[in-house]
């Protein structure tokens, strides 16, 4: 993961809970990196420990941390870092999820270390659609799930979320179902 992941990990507990609750979630997790470089890679491995710690440090599941900082980053950090990409992607939340497939590879023009996932859109109604989610990294589909929810809030757009397949369960990768309500 490239350093902006992790600094957006921080940003969102010291905008939320304070810079002491950051040092002990830091403290916690073992990572001896006291300023994460935005546009440098560092092992996926950190990311996982800093999202253990929070979930350890604020008593709540690991998927709901993940679900949190997906979340944050569409509405906090994509809005800060990527508004005009971000703006590309679409103008409402049914052609942004459509065009996604498209938006990693703009994404790797400015992280060329970035090792994304793959997302397809099959299944496209009036109503919904099933977005793919194929990655090398595991653990992350609750974060992906955050970021719908985030570009739901976003696009000022009620959605149901259904994981319809999973990885946990034997596939090869999760889908989502997405319901516009």
């Amino acid at each position: 993961m490239y350093g902006i992941v992790n600094k957006a990990i921080q940003d969102l507990v010291i905008a939320n809970f304070g810079e002491e609750k950051w040092k002990a979630i830091r403290e916690k997790s073992g990572i001896d990196v006291d300023f994460f470089i935005s546009n440098e890679a560092y092992d996926d491995e950190i990311t996982f420990q800093l999202a253990i710690a929070v979930s350890e440090e604020m008593n709540m599941s690991i998927g709901d941390v993940l679900i949190a900082f997906g979340e944050w980053w569409i509405i906090k950090t994509t809005k800060e870092k990527y508004s005009d990409l971000m703006e590309s992607g679409g103008s409402n939340l049914k052609e942004f999820i459509i065009n996604l497939p498209m938006f990693h590879n703009r994404v790797t023009l400015i992280y060329p270390k970035l090792s994304p996932p793959e997302f397809k859109v099959t299944d496209v109604t009036v109503t919904s659609l099933n977005l793919h989610y194929i990655s090398n990294r595991i653990g992350f589909q609750e974060f992906v799930r955050g970021l719908i929810q985030g570009l739901a809030k976003r696009f000022e757009t009620k959605v149901k979320i259904e994981l319809i397949q999973s990885r946990n369960d034997g596939s090869n990768h999760e889908i989502f179902k997405i319901i516009w309500l």
